[in-house]
């Protein structure tokens, strides 16, 4: 399977590696390792966004831009299968069109659907992080991996496993991170880096305080949600994202089983970023059209609110907690 990566590159010589409009270490760790991994290649490297500054920490995370290059052989897209995570591309007639004539590749990690609407060819493996995937098909493909190349995969999948602690993180994967250290990389100065990043100025702390104070619970306690209207989004985002500020405090809280932290927009848009103490946040996002993994999923909506998204959480929660005990008992 891995052989498709080889044969889609071997008769281009510029590549334009994409990202989704919700970058974080793992989207952009894999983006620059294949920079790296690529060698020879003329490489560009697009977001549609701006790489937030909590994510500076990977080094080369400048050489991401936003404007688009029309004139790749070849585009890659990593991190993401979904269409709603690349809307802001296929709203865009003269991306959507290229894309729709170009070579396109696919590298993903998550089980949700690919519903791409542009020809393109695929290799989407469950693991812990794209960065993972990639690291595999480097080593099966005999692709030399340098330290650099090395420290931005051991940073994306670091960041997608919550430092090898999520339920995620296989036997394998600590292969794979003692395999990368081998070529060079250091764990503890990249988490060093990383927390340097990840420092809060005193304005951004107290606004973690507001977060926790907004803080909604429902069926007894097992949802939590809160609410980061446009006005937090922009005020915030930059600096540090309010879903890296609360959702990891919102799922450690006593009883909870689901935390949603939902983003609205000026024109309807309303995301949601699910963690969850129980394997059900994929299917909570699924409801939504959204996808991800059983404790870490996400979604993006259109013409609707935060109520109205509660009010659907607050419906379906019950019966998937439900059906996750009775699994349990008769596996029991």
């Amino acid at each position: 399977m891995y052989n498709v990566f080889s044969d889609f590159i071997a008769d281009k010589s510029s590549l334009c590696i994409i990202q989704a409009e919700n970058p974080d270490a793992d989207s952009l760790g894999s983006a620059l390792a294949l920079d790296y991994l690529l060698d020879g290649k003329d490489i560009s490297l697009y977001c549609p966004v701006d790489i937030p500054k909590y994510l500076h920490y990977l080094k080369d995370w400048s050489r991401i831009t936003n404007e688009f290059n029309f004139k790749a052989d070849g585009y890659i897209i990593v991190d993401t299968a979904a269409a709603v995570l690349l809307s802001k591309l296929l709203d865009n007639p003269a991306i959507s069109q290229r894309l729709g004539s170009a070579p396109v590749l696919v590298l993903d990690h998550h089980e949700t659907p690919d519903d791409l609407p542009f020809p393109h060819t695929s290799i989407i493996e469950s693991r812990p992080a794209c960065c993972d995937l990639i690291y595999q098909i480097a080593t099966k493909e005999h692709i030399p991996i340098s330290q650099t190349a090395a420290e931005y995969l051991a940073q994306g999948i670091l960041s997608d496993t919550l430092g090898l602690t999520s339920a995620s993180t296989t036997t394998e994967t600590f292969r794979t991170i003692a395999s990368l250290t081998e070529l060079g990389v250091n764990v503890s100065e990249l988490e060093e880096s990383r927390k340097e990043y990840m420092k809060k100025s005193p304005r951004v702390l107290s606004y973690k305080a507001e977060l926790i104070n907004r803080i909604e619970y429902h069926l007894g306690g097992a949802l939590a949600t809160i609410h980061i209207p446009w006005e937090d989004i922009k005020e915030y985002s930059d600096e540090y994202n309010p879903n890296v500020l609360i959702l990891e405090e919102m799922r450690m809280v006593e009883g909870v089983a689901v935390a949603v932290a939902i983003k609205t927009y000026p024109d309807g848009k309303v995301t949601g970023k699910i963690r969850a103490s129980r394997p059900i946040a994929e299917q909570v996002a699924g409801y939504f059209g959204g996808g991800g993994h059983p404790y870490a999923a996400g979604f993006r909506t259109y013409d609707t609110t935060y109520e109205s998204v509660v009010k659907e959480l607050v419906s379906i929660t019950p019966g998937l907690l439900a059906a996750i005990t009775e699994v349990k008992n008769e596996i029991v």
